[in-house]
């Protein structure tokens, strides 16, 4: 191009001209393509290659829905035109809900796939597992499964870090405020699984509790790797609480319900968000109806299988979706919607993010959310995060269960969830 400008056209022969343009047309349309593609890895001009584990297998596989969930929803906007004229494919790992296989599989996604960023990767020992490692590679880390003030407590120091729960102490302190308000004088004993997931939900159930009345009498851990809760359970109930809180995954909130009934024990109860899926309660329920009924727990998506959101529009679009691209799934699996809502927020990321989203710009959107716009989200919750905010769910609802329906009726007004 230099040459064109420096040198008059009398100077060049006609056949030269010819030849010159031609190369200048050549070198512009070479650097258009190269412009329409991002230097960083996992996008091209067609497509965003996004990545991530999920337990398909093992003691958590009941969160594995969330994978096929998501891609669903994916596939559903690849089918109206992709974002931006780009398509977005989805590649997701069983880890088994084991930290070493969620390390070894995270490093595949990122050095043999080549992925643009990890996407709705499950569980917060997972993620902190390959966290210092994605961010030193500053690949996004983005919307995953975890409330951890461990992983999101540091936003300046891993930036790329971003999570999708509420946070897992908020989530306490909404027990603890309503023990406060509806139960002064309860005796709580707690079962908490012994990673971040279960001391953070305890820290904030006690810092909300402190001095107001409801006292914690007894607290028992279990690892995730354990066969059986029935004895912490049994411990618990000689503490002489009259309330339960369960910071627990499903298969360990089952257990803790049967072997409460059979021991003859029948607190009120609370039940984190993550376990409260309707399949699960379906299966709490059945062994346990005295300690189902009335249980709180709270909740920020909508349930499909409740009859108060059948003619809702998200849940026809939902129905529709799973029809066409998860056909083998079930569309009462709240974890198949629950992938559904973390995908239409990474949708509305890369919407965000430009024409020719990199990485940095991807992470620029990503913290920098401000909608209430994500029709699977129950009314009103809105999604926020900031750089110094890694909690998207600013708001939920408390619940309370019916065992004569099988469903969670909401109990609150909005919520805070920091």
């Amino acid at each position: 191009m230099t040459d064109l400008h420096e040198h008059p056209r009398r100077h060049l022969r006609p056949g030269a001209v010819v030849a010159s343009v031609a190369i200048f047309l050549v070198a512009v349309t070479a650097g258009v393509a190269a412009g329409a593609r991002s230097a960083d890895p996992g996008i091209t001009g067609t497509e965003i290659l996004l990545g991530g584990t999920v337990p398909l297998s093992g003691e958590a596989a009941a969160f594995g829905s969330v994978g096929p969930g998501a891609k669903a929803y994916f596939d559903y906007v690849n089918a109206r035109g992709g974002v931006n004229g780009r398509k977005i494919r989805y590649v997701f790992y069983d880890d088994a809900y084991n930290p070493a296989q969620t390390v070894q599989l995270t490093r595949r996604l990122v050095e043999q796939d080549r992925v643009f960023a990890i996407f709705n990767s499950v569980g917060t020992a997972n993620n902190l597992a390959i966290r210092e490692y994605l961010n030193a590679q500053k690949v996004p880390q983005l919307l995953v499964g975890d409330g951890s003030e461990a992983l999101g407590g540091a936003p300046l120091r891993y930036p790329w870090t971003l999570g999708f729960l509420q946070s897992y102490r908020g989530e306490g302190a909404v027990y603890g405020r309503d023990l406060v308000a509806r139960r002064p004088k309860a005796r709580l004993a707690v079962l908490f699984e012994n990673t971040e997931l279960g001391k953070e939900m305890t820290q904030g159930l006690s810092r909300a509790v402190a001095g107001k009345g409801p006292r914690i009498v007894a607290t028992e851990s279990y690892e995730y790797t354990s066969a059986d809760v029935s004895g912490q359970v049994a411990r618990l109930k000689a503490s002489g609480a009259d309330t339960l809180l369960l910071f627990a995954t499903p298969k360990f909130m089952i257990q803790a319900l049967v072997a409460a009934t059979k021991l003859g024990w029948k607190p009120q109860t609370y039940i984190a968000s993550l376990s409260i899926e309707p399949t699960i309660m379906d299966i709490a329920r059945a062994n346990a109806p005295a300690l189902t009924n009335g249980a709180r727990s709270v909740a920020f998506v909508k349930n499909p299988r409740d009859p108060i959101w059948a003619k809702d529009p998200a849940v026809k679009l939902y129905r529709t979706i799973m029809k066409r691209f998860n056909p083998s799934g079930k569309p009462s699996d709240v974890y198949n919607w629950y992938g559904m809502t973390v995908a239409w927020t990474m949708v509305d990321i890369l919407k965000r993010a430009g024409r020719s989203p990199t990485r940095a710009s991807v992470l620029k959107a990503a913290r920098s959310i401000d909608t209430r716009a994500n029709l699977f989200l129950l009314p009103g919750i809105r999604l926020k995060t900031g750089p110094r905010d890694s909690f998207p769910l600013a708001t939920v609802y408390l619940y309370r269960y019916v065992n004569r329906t099988g469903q969670w009726v909401r109990a609150s007004g909005l919520l805070p969830a920091r």
